[in-house]
């Protein structure tokens, strides 16, 4: 083909890189106007319990995404090392979302229960205890107290972004973060139907009060957990 005619003339290149870009935009944006949603729904994804939330909070104050993705890309060496490639309905709570391009250190996708809880904290307290080769800065100050006096504030706020926090949850919000960290606590039943698959127990073992490491191991501990990818179809419906 005869490329001169847009080679040697500018206006001809620009009004073809116009047409060109038009014609793109149409197919990969007007089909979007005719779906629901972009997102799949998917069976076992809830919202995060208030003790992930608030562990989420801090995950993302001390910038754990900026070395830690939570993207597994659908390529054999990722999938292999990681696991089941990442599902967009995996993010649909997240506000902002923690995926990204860049890792310094491993993608924590499914780090959901391939630690210990006492592995984690040491971890954070101390990363080269556990890892010696590790260039992660140290976090022994989440040992202090959790101040959840906002969580509910906290919950209500996702709310009006989308996530299906109800008025029952944002009630109660404050005793089910104190719930999560006691598994002899009075109204576990009733906090399980409102968050199943929740994880209770006492995360961090070296103190009594309810600190940020229960808070962020809480939120390190269900990642990836939801999902049952051994009954996951990823040709079929997935519905919750």
């Amino acid at each position: 083909m005869n490329h001169d005619v847009f080679e040697k003339n500018s206006i001809n290149l620009l009004v073809g890189i116009l047409i060109v870009v038009a014609i793109g935009g149409l197919v990969e944006i007007a089909p979007l106007y005719w779906l629901n949603s972009t997102i799949e729904k998917v069976k076992g994804m809830r919202p995060y319990t208030p003790l992930e939330l608030a562990g989420r909070d801090i995950y993302i104050r001390e910038g754990c995404y900026n070395c830690h993705s939570q993207m597994i890309r659908s390529l054999k060496d990722e999938v292999e090392r990681y696991g089941h490639y990442s599902l967009a309905a995996e993010s649909m709570y997240d506000h902002p979302f923690q995926w990204g391009s860049k890792r310094t250190g491993p993608d924590l996708a499914r780090v959901g229960g391939k630690y210990s809880d006492s592995w984690h904290v040491e971890h954070m307290k101390n990363p080269r205890a556990v890892v010696p080769e590790s260039i992660m800065p140290g976090y022994p100050f989440l040992s202090a107290k959790l101040d959840y006096s906002s969580i509910q504030g906290h919950l209500k706020t996702n709310r009006t972004v989308g996530v299906p926090y109800t008025d029952e949850m944002i009630a109660s919000a404050e005793a089910d973060l104190e719930i999560q960290v006691n598994p002899d606590a009075d109204g576990l039943e009733a906090f399980a139907k409102r968050y199943p698959k929740a994880q209770v127990r006492k995360f961090d073992q070296s103190s009594s009060d309810i600190t940020e490491l229960d808070a962020l191991v809480a939120y390190l501990q269900m990642l990836g957990t939801l999902v049952d990818f051994t009954k996951f179809d990823a040709t079929g419906p997935n519905l919750r």
